[in-house]
This record gives structure tokens, sequence and C-alpha cells, in this order.
């Protein structure tokens, strides 16, 4: 197996529902990403997919959250808690819009020592 991943960040707002906590107050996040590819063959110049394809997706998918609140700018996350887990799942989804079945994983990094994952089983 092959696996290839992209790093970047987007900076947004949100204040939790149905949370007891200092986090149901709005505040804000620069979150970091990974996006994470996986195949078992690669193209014909030995890429599972180029980064640059990679990148550009991943790209367009964070401008989509990118300094914005969260509870209110995002169709998703008004019927979906803005927690990372589910911030991890909006962009696995979307990733595989475009990717499919090489779609692997989304890790979301909230701050510099906790994360979420999300992936689907096979």
């Amino acid at each position: 197996m092959y696996r290839v991943r992209a790093v970047m960040s987007f900076g947004g707002a949100h204040n939790l529902r149905n949370y007891n906590g200092k986090c149901e107050n709005l505040h804000g996040h620069n979150w970091k990403v990974e996006a994470y590819l996986k195949g078992d063959s690669l193209d014909e110049t030995g890429m599972l997919v180029d980064f640059s394809v990679l990148k550009k997706r991943l790209k367009e998918i964070l401008d989509t959250l990118d300094h914005k609140y969260l509870n209110d700018e995002v169709v998703f996350f008004r019927s979906n808690n803005h927690t990372s887990e589910n911030i991890a799942k909006y962009i696995f989804t979307e990733m595989k819009e475009t990717f499919g079945s090489l779609t692997d994983r989304v890790v979301v990094w909230e701050t510099d020592i906790q994360a979420a994952e999300y992936w689907e089983n096979d």
C-alpha cells in the first residue's frame, strides 16, 4: 500500500451547542488538518496522486471553513455540532467526493496536543 498526505490549516470561530463548559462561549481555533490518501497502485508516473492535486483540493475545502463562524456560515454545521470530530468528517466527505476510495483519513488538530480523526471502514 501507498499513502500520501497533505497538511494545511484554517482559522475559524464557533461556540459548541449542547455543551456545558467554556467552549459553549464564542471562541476560535487555528485548526491543523492532515488529509491522507491510500492505494495499492501507482499511476504511470509512479504517483498515487499528484501532491499538487491533493493540496489544491484540500485548500478548496478548507477555504469553505477559513475565517468563518462555523455555527452559521457552513451549512453542514447548522445540523452537526462543529466539534473537531465532525470537522474531520466534513473534510473527509468532501475529499471522498474527489478521490473516492483513495480517501483514507482526516486528522484535525484543535491544539498542539489534541486531535480528532475520521475514517470509514472498508
